[in-house]
């Protein structure tokens, strides 16, 4: 069992279970001349908006939110709350320590798999089922006292917010403004609470290796110590500065099907820093696990014919988790071939 990196330890170097072999080392192949999209929901111009989203989505697959509606309090509250977390005293802790990921709350280090190969990567998690509320809140962690209260507020005014885009989204493509409601935004809300202590030596370590998200759309807010990197289509990585207030939106392997390859669900990755500790919080929005998902074909830029073939969200999931999230094994899966 590994040690989780937020109990304490004091490191000098890098342990050598955390070094990555050369070729998968980030390196400094972060592009410093691009920037996802910025995303004023406050605007009274929603044509703009829609297409800001759209725009977005088709380059990146990510984009930033700001004016989005949830109080400074309501995110300053979660966050303190979260960070707190890591401060308890290790007992405190390690009585939600599991490497059973179907497990909530559920606190990993890593990846938290006993079967874990190769370089451990540089983070401690505290996975949590957030929503709906009669399922989860008998749940979550006792301590630190303030966190139940703060979680509920924020998972309330963060659904709200994914509500709003995925209308907006929605309406970009074409369809009903309705049409993620229901199944394909009904299945339950989990939140990782990713910690990055500050590292030795950035330049040997991973927080998180590229991947892209199984779900819907996820939601992040983060301190602002920066780390999170987003692979550009056609491009390199690009550092995802996050502006204060703002929540960072990517959206996931369920959006680039149900988009029929419009949107794009964008590989990602964390890197380390040496300067200060991170905390993030990446709310998951997805479907129902029996939900069928199945592209919906419109024409124009969403194509002719359909790419994909429908499947159950149950399904997918087991393919993501067979292939290790691999963007192309993954997809190729329910690729129709033409």
């Amino acid at each position: 069992m590994a040690e989780p990196l937020s109990n304490g330890a004091a490191y000098d170097s890098v342990p050598e279970s955390y070094v990555f072999p050369v070729d998968k080392r980030p390196g400094n192949s972060a592009s410093s001349a691009a920037a996802i999209p910025v995303v004023d929901l406050a605007g009274d111009d929603q044509d703009k908006i829609v297409k800001q989203i759209i725009d977005a989505g088709k380059e990146f697959g990510f984009f930033q939110v700001i004016n989005h509606g949830v109080a400074d309090e309501v995110m300053s509250e979660m966050m303190s709350s979260a960070e707190e977390f890591f401060r308890l005293p290790t007992e405190e802790k390690m009585v939600h320590y599991s490497t059973d990921f179907k497990k909530v709350p559920r606190f990993y280090t890593s990846i938290g798999n006993e079967q874990e190969k190769g370089a451990l990567y540089w983070r401690d998690c505290l996975k949590l089922g957030c929503y709906p509320f009669e399922q989860f809140k008998d749940q979550w962690p006792e301590k630190p006292w303030q966190l139940r209260a703060a979680l509920e507020a924020y998972t309330t005014a963060v659904r709200a917010v994914a509500g709003r885009l995925l209308r907006l989204t929605a309406v970009g493509l074409g369809l009903e403004e309705g049409h993620f409601d229901g199944e394909l935004s009904g299945g339950p809300v989990l939140m990782n609470v990713n910690h990055y202590v500050a590292c030795p030596d950035p330049s040997l370590t991973l927080g998180l290796a590229p991947h892209c998200d199984p779900n819907l759309v996820t939601v992040l807010m983060e301190t602002g110590a920066g780390g999170l990197q987003v692979l550009r289509h056609g491009g390199g990585w690009v550092d995802v500065e996050p502006l204060p207030g703002a929540l960072v939106v990517n959206l996931g392997h369920q959006m680039e099907v149900i988009s029929n390859g419009c949107l794009m669900s964008a590989e990602h990755r964390v890197v380390t820093n040496a300067r200060a500790t991170r905390t993030t919080l990446a709310t998951f929005i997805m479907p129902e696990t029996g939900c069928t998902v199945a592209p919906v074909v419109t024409g124009g830029s969403c194509g002719e014919a359909p790419l994909y073939r429908p499947y159950t969200y149950q399904e997918f999931m087991g393919v993501y988790l067979a292939a290790g999230g691999e963007r192309d094994a993954v997809l190729a899966r329910f690729q129709i071939n033409q």
